[in-house]
């Protein structure tokens, strides 16, 4: 059977709410009083820069391939530059995986160390590129340009060493220091290397101990996967190199539809000693002398370059023992032109020492936007490296003269609305609350981003891709992030875009379905359609295992989420029929849940386009869903959290089946990377799993999990993130629970609520007071909002327009009764009159 919605009205589940959607928090009870007179002035930790440690989630727990992949490095929050190490594979590290070393040593493919160029267990360097992304859990991002300190003769290509053994340089973790907007290493060939960076340019220092053999390789074609074109041009007498490199082959491994270009990069980098002579090469041929090169390294056959393919130049340095030759380096996407304007505009002559100060005070500024009060350095530094790590991401893609090369690969100008264009998107994950997290903080920096995915939507016939990569859509990953991140942005204060022009291009994509939606153009991982199979989604109500998607049954919940919020973006608008269809089309996700998918549990599973049930269902595997199993899929329903509890049978029901997915029988915990029976708190489609107690009214389970997960996956070591970070969301879900505080749901504003680790804290309109929170008392015992006490379990959407203040009492006990009453559970979005309809 088949739920198909015709009603016209949305039932909230809620108390405090009865209207069709959209609707605030009622104030409880009492009339809405000031704030406590004789509140002490919070002393408010300073110098935050100073517990940033950049290495946190540099390892992988188990072995270097499951690293959070951050980025050590010298980049500006969200910098186009981003200036850091590419890291070697040694033959120690490729015994770790019996697959990368087949596919380096008898495949003969150029295989990248990590996704993001660095990786802790990693112990030499290839060069320092440009450009990286952060967290990633593909390969194929940037890593454009690597540079290398080189102190050794060229007697063949660099492009025919397998693991760069001899084109590379030792190094101790000892000797290397990695703070916001600032990296050194001391290499073990003698070359001291410091970096900083602007927004757009990065500028180098590399001191070399012994001077005879002084030479930078330009590794033109090495982007991290591989190129399409490359060029390089050295000019002794201006003392410059410039050049480009085409690239893409984002995931390109995984499918061939990414296996293409789709943006280029130009640079010009200029040095302060004299250039004594050159050298180029391409493929396995050398030429000394050359002051040229132009060639590609390829994708390969199967998305990995092959060895002995790609081009680049040396220069030596006129230079003498323990001189430092300073490099400075623009960059741009559009022209050789613009990368030059960078420079000027961003560097000119300014110092070393003066840039790194400028990159330092920057971040300061950036982290000291949320203030904590705390005692405790070890919990400062995770938190603080967090919201580093939070705040990457988007990067900025126009140049000064805001010029930007679009999705159509035409030269663009930024809209009168923006300060910048913005590039990389991780869609798939930003979603569910790195985008919030960002607006908070800077309203106008949500707008532009907003903006941008605007830009890049007109630019590529309308269709808003789910994970953009510089110049080019790349279709990575599930559902239809960008019309919940659009929700998101305003609901979240960020409007001063063409909000109008964007909902009318986000209801055309939701109505109306393209050729890219009824094909399987790049399917699974690379889907093409903003809205898969959406001809399906609008005649039987999900998406089937028959559709145009990665997978049906998790296609169907981020469908469902994306209409809602959708829904909520028309309720702003004063559109309110729109609204009410939207949201009853987010009621789909009811027809994927089956009473009956094991002997004695429901799931939501897979459906056949006949409406019949996937076949071979196991609700404990982890590849069944996309990244998860249904398991951990069955909690994804962050607007209708009570209407789940209904299918489940009841608040105990869900509740006593959400402990059997974090505990084991014998009730230790399971969050992390155990059986796919169990939740995965390191991986998007678990985190919001946590929240989902509060519809059961159990919500101290809540703040139990979350405080846990917290305890167990988030640390102060090099594997201290949980896993890959992509693109800084991961870390965001750590800040919001370090505060007390989750966006759950798609397309507004409201904050469920948990027990906060700081004693005081402050975000946006926001001030937490918490004066007991410790490692023991974790459990909320009760809340004042504006001074009015209140048991509810979340709170609307006025801090966003003005201050409110929450006040946390917590203890060592549970206080059961705090979220337990309907009426103070968060609010469940539900479609009312459902009418059965066979669809067999």
């Amino acid at each position: 059977m088949n739920l198909k919605i015709t009603a016209k009205n949305l039932a909230v589940l809620s108390f405090t709410s009865a209207f069709l959607i959209g609707c605030s928090e009622k104030p409880n009870e009492k009339a809405i009083k000031p704030k406590i007179q004789g509140t002490p002035e919070a002393n408010y930790v300073s110098d935050v820069v100073s517990y940033v440690n950049p290495l946190i989630g540099t390892k992988g727990p188990f072995n270097h391939r499951q690293a959070g992949n951050v980025t050590p490095g010298a980049v500006l929050p969200f910098g186009m530059f981003n200036f850091g190490p590419e890291h070697a594979y040694t033959e120690d590290l490729m015994a770790e995986s019996e697959g990368i070393s087949k596919k380096i040593l008898e495949e003969k493919k150029r295989v990248p160390v990590s996704p993001g160029g660095y990786n802790y267990q990693a112990s030499r360097v290839k060069g320092f590129s440009f450009t990286r992304l952060s967290g990633t859990g593909c390969l194929g991002a940037s890593g454009d340009i690597p540079v290398m300190p080189f102190t050794k003769d060229i007697t063949f290509s660099p492009a025919t060493d397998p693991i760069n053994g001899y084109y590379s340089a030792a190094f101790s973790h000892d000797n290397e220091t990695a703070i916001p907007g600032y990296y050194q290493v001391g290499l073990d060939n003698g070359v001291n290397v410091e970096l900083t960076s602007t927004t757009r340019t990065g500028i180098a220092n590399f001191t070399f101990e012994h001077s005879d053999n002084a030479k930078l390789l330009f590794r033109t074609s090495y982007s991290q996967l591989g190129s399409g074109d490359a060029f390089a041009k050295v000019d002794p007498q201006r003392g410059e190199i410039t050049g480009y490199v085409t690239s893409g082959n984002f995931c390109g491994y995984l499918g061939e539809h990414n296996r293409r270009d789709y943006y280029t990069l130009h640079f010009v980098a200029k040095l302060d000693k004299p250039i004594s002579g050159s050298g180029a090469w391409k493929d396995a041929e050398l030429s000394d002398g050359a002051t040229s090169s132009k060639g590609a390294m390829g994708y390969g056959d199967n998305g990995w370059p092959d060895i002995g393919k790609g081009s680049g130049v040396w220069v030596n340095l006129d230079m003498n023992d323990g001189e430092t030759v300073q490099m400075r380096v623009g960059i741009s996407y559009v022209s050789l032109e613009n990368a030059r304007e960078n420079l000027i505009k961003e560097q000119g002559s300014t110092s070393f020492a003066a840039l790194r100060k400028q990159s330092r005070q920057a971040w300061e500024s950036e982290l000291s936007k949320i203030k904590v009060v705390s005692d405790d350095k070890s919990k400062l530094r995770i938190f603080y490296t967090a919201l580093y790590h939070s705040l990457f991401h988007p990067n900025v893609f126009s140049d000064v003269n805001g010029e930007y090369t679009g999705f159509d690969q035409k030269v663009h100008t930024i809209s009168s609305t923006q300060t910048a264009q913005y590039a990389n998107f991780s869609g798939w994950d930003v979603y569910r609350s790195q985008l919030q997290l960002v607006t908070l903080l800077d309203q106008q920096r949500g707008s532009d981003i907003a903006q941008s995915l605007f830009n890049q939507a007109n630019q590529f016939d309308g269709v808003w891709d789910r994970w953009t990569h510089n110049a080019g859509p790349t279709g990575v990953m599930s559902g239809d992030p960008s019309t919940i991140a659009i929700s998101n942005f305003v609901a979240f204060g960020a409007d001063n875009f063409d909000v109008s022009g964007a909902y009318t291009s986000l209801r055309k994509a939701a109505t109306q379905p393209t050729e890219f939606d009824l094909t399987d153009i790049g399917c699974p991982v690379f889907c093409r359609g903003q809205k898969p199979s959406l001809d399906e989604w609008q005649s039987i109500g999900y998406i089937s295992e028959q559709s145009n998607s990665w997978e049906g049954a998790s296609e169907t919940l981020e469908q469902a989420s994306s209409y809602f919020s959708l829904a909520q973006l028309a309720n702003r608008l004063g559109k309110q029929d729109d609204a009410s269809r939207f949201v009853d089309e987010a009621g789909y996700w009811r027809n994927i849940y089956n009473p009956s998918a094991t002997d004695s549990l429901g799931y939501i599973q897979g459906r056949n386009k006949d409406g019949t049930w996937k076949q071979e269902f196991d609700a404990y595997s982890g590849h069944l869903f996309v990244e998860g199993s249904p398991a951990q899929y069955l909690w994804m329903v962050p607007h209708d959290g009570a209407g789940l509890a209904t299918v489940l049978g009841g608040d105990r029901i869900m509740s006593e089946r959400l402990d059997s997915h974090f505990r084991k029988a014998d009730g230790t915990w399971v969050l992390y990377r155990d059986s796919a029976q169990f939740a995965d708190v390191s991986n998007q489609p678990s985190i919001l799993s946590p929240w989902m107690y509060l519809h059961t009214g159990n919500a101290y389970k809540t703040q139990q999990t979350v405080r846990e997960t917290m305890a167990q996956l988030w640390l102060d070591t090099p594997d201290g993130i949980p896993g890959q970070d992509d693109l800084g969301q991961m870390s965001s879900w750590y800040v919001f629970a370090s505060l007390g505080i989750y966006p759950k749901y798609p397309g507004r504003a409201d904050l469920v609520l948990s027990s906060p680790q700081f004693t005081q804290a402050k975000i946006g309109n926001l001030t937490i007071n918490a004066p007991s929170a410790s490692r023991k008392n974790i459990y909320i015992d009760s809340l004042k909002v504006n001074g009015n006490d209140t048991l509810k379990s979340w709170i609307d959407e006025t801090y966003i327009n003005k201050p409110v203040t929450l006040d946390f009492s917590l203890s060592s006990e549970p206080n059961q009764d705090f979220g337990k009453a309907v009426e103070h559970r968060p609010p469940s979005y539900a479609p009312t009159n459902l009418e059965e309809k066979s669809i067999l």
